[in-house]
């Protein structure tokens, strides 16, 4: 089995909706092109460190989200965030995997109707979105 691990530095977040202009346009929103962008970047360096090229077999996704601990936070809320008795709300994981696909989306694999299985998690910890696509 052949795989390969991305790790994004940083806070994660999900993809943003679709926005409409007033003459029915649809845009997606600079956070998210920027944040997928990035990714896809990473995601790129990984494959060619590795000599891979967008693989077109049937793959499995997990996904891990780490979300920084809020600051405003009590010191017993920071510490059940730690021991990993409290999870993140927002974003919904839906939307960190929707973001996450779709940056590898013809970097990793030609196309995400390869992927058969997908995990996701989110958690809180030092922010990093890691990627691992196994096939």
């Amino acid at each position: 089995m052949t795989q390969i691990h991305i790790k994004l530095d940083g806070q994660p977040i999900g993809k943003g909706r679709p926005r409409f202009t007033k003459t029915g346009h649809t845009y997606t929103p600079d956070r998210t092109r920027k944040y997928e962008r990035r990714l896809a970047e990473v995601a790129s360096d990984a494959m060619v460190d590795r000599g891979l090229d967008p693989i077109t077999r049937a793959c499995t996704v997990f996904i891990i989200a780490t979300f920084a601990i809020p600051k405003s936070w009590t010191k017993a809320k920071k510490l059940q965030a730690q021991e990993q008795r409290i999870f993140p709300g927002r974003p919904d994981i839906d939307n960190v995997a929707k973001i996450a696909l779709d940056a590898i989306n013809g970097v990793v694999f030609k196309d995400d109707d390869q992927v058969c299985g997908l995990e996701v998690q989110k958690k809180y910890g030092e922010p990093s979105l890691i990627i691992s696509v196994f096939w």
